[in-house]
């Protein structure tokens, strides 16, 4: 008895520590995978066998380590299939992938013709559609039925010709930027007429909330970002030198770092920098400065989140360079074979885009690697989470965060405005002056 109890014991604790015996009686130490799909339930095969352990997504499967390719089907909808690396003890998760419905419902839900531009929030259930008047319109995505809200924007922008009768008055100034708020309650704009620039803080839900930044503290800002979910502070550049705006108490700070180059921000209370010869971390509040590394080149840096940990990436020309947050150690160091002018964080934290044009690097936390790919369009976007779209001869085109899975869902489509998809159900894309609705799950 006692000797069957230490076998099962030690068969569990070899099983648990991913060792298998293969159908060759074989000892071989495994990975485990774990997938899901939307729709749920999709049909799955391994290196071209449907599997028995694993007939369906969002469960697990132990499988031997070195390349698998993982396919999923689902009747009514299209394919998904990818080459995966399993690795000896460690798990592979694949939370992403997407199955489009092969005949989709379509349905026109509001007229566009007037509009100039249109901006989703980062969540992908509010748009913001901007036109040449002072009338723009707000829209809950997540609304079966569409229902605009009119946001009066004539008190709120210098570029504004009034006139009357009202509806006539135009905004006639260059929007150069529009960037959102992590709850998506706030759209921050960044505006030009002449040579002048202004910073506006709209409140979607609340107009009236609304702040013209520049106007309210008398000062020519070259860069905002918002610090906080509630909007109410901010952080500013003038001068060349890094400040802390307060809205409700109408305070800027003194100088927190000078001749910034680059920063960025998680959860309000730090803060990642550059400037011409360093890299730095702030700690908002305590005004604390840790220079963590020395640089000879104009540096593009993040500080993000992925499950529990912090990191630092810090991108110098070709070369990016991933730290632990906690004690600033290296992860890894990546060439790319283009030098990137931007960078920033996807909504969950996983994933790092860097680009330049059309070409693309991204940054897999999950697996800690960067793949570089180009997408068709001159432009890209992030059209749920995970995905990115391009839209390119009227053809929106997606691909999963890497460029694998490429796939046309949508024809006749504008490239003047952006796509989304809302809550796992509706795809939204603008096509002949208007906006379109389709479902992607049967009904």
């Amino acid at each position: 008895m006692v000797i069957a109890v230490i076998l099962t014991v030690t068969i569990l604790a070899f099983l648990v520590s991913g060792y298998w015996i293969n159908s060759d009686f074989k000892v071989e130490r495994q990975g485990l995978l774990q997938i899901s799909s939307i729709p749920t339930g999709a049909d799955v095969s391994i290196d071209g066998v449907s599997s028995s352990w694993l007939q369906r997504t969002n469960t697990s499967k132990v499988l031997s380590s070195g390349e698998h390719t993982i396919t999923l089907t689902k009747d009514g909808y299209d394919s998904w299939t990818k080459t995966i690396n399993i690795s000896e003890g460690l798990l592979y998760r694949i939370h992403y992938p997407r199955l489009f419905l092969n005949d989709r419902t379509k349905q026109t839900v509001f007229d566009t013709t007037n509009s100039t531009l249109a901006t989703i929030s980062p969540d992908h259930s509010y748009l913001l559609l901007i036109n040449n008047t002072t009338e723009w319109k707000f829209i809950n995505l997540d609304n079966e039925k569409i229902e605009p809200t009119k946001i009066d924007i004539s008190k709120l922008f210098s570029s504004v010709e009034l006139s009357e009768p009202p509806e006539k008055s135009l905004f006639t100034g260059e929007i150069l930027k529009i960037s959102w708020d992590y709850d998506s309650n706030h759209a921050l704009i960044k505006t030009k007429s002449g040579d002048t620039i202004e910073y506006i803080l709209l409140d979607v839900k609340n107009p009236k909330n609304s702040i013209n930044i520049t106007k309210e503290f008398g000062a020519n800002f070259t860069e905002i970002q918002i610090l906080d979910n509630s909007s109410n502070n901010l952080l500013a550049v003038q001068n060349g030198n890094l400040h802390k705006i307060n809205l409700p108490d109408k305070s800027i700070s003194s100088v927190l770092v000078e001749n910034i180059a680059d920063f960025d921000h998680y959860n309000g209370n730090e803060v990642i920098f550059s400037t011409d010869n360093y890299v730095g971390l702030l700690e908002i509040g305590e005004d604390k400065i840790t220079k963590l590394q020395e640089i000879s080149t104009p540096a593009k840096v993040t500080l993000s989140k992925f499950y529990e940990d912090k990191y630092i990436t810090i991108l110098e020309g070709h070369l990016v360079s991933l730290y632990y947050k906690e004690n600033f150690s290296k992860l890894a160091d990546f060439e790319l074979p283009f030098a990137p002018e931007s960078m920033e964080v996807g909504h969950s934290g996983e994933f790092i885009t860097m680009y330049s044009g059309s070409q693309i690097a991204t940054l897999d936390m999950e697996s800690t690697s960067v793949r570089e790919w180009v997408v068709e369009g001159n432009t890209f976007g992030w059209i749920d989470n995970d995905m990115i779209y391009t839209i390119a001869d009227g053809q929106l085109i997606v691909y999963d965060y890497d460029g694998f899975n490429r796939r046309i869902i949508a024809n006749n489509v504008s490239n003047r405005f952006s796509a989304a998809i809302t809550s796992d159900k509706w795809l939204y894309y603008f096509s002949d002056n208007s906006l379109i609705r389709e479902w992607l799950i049967k009904q």
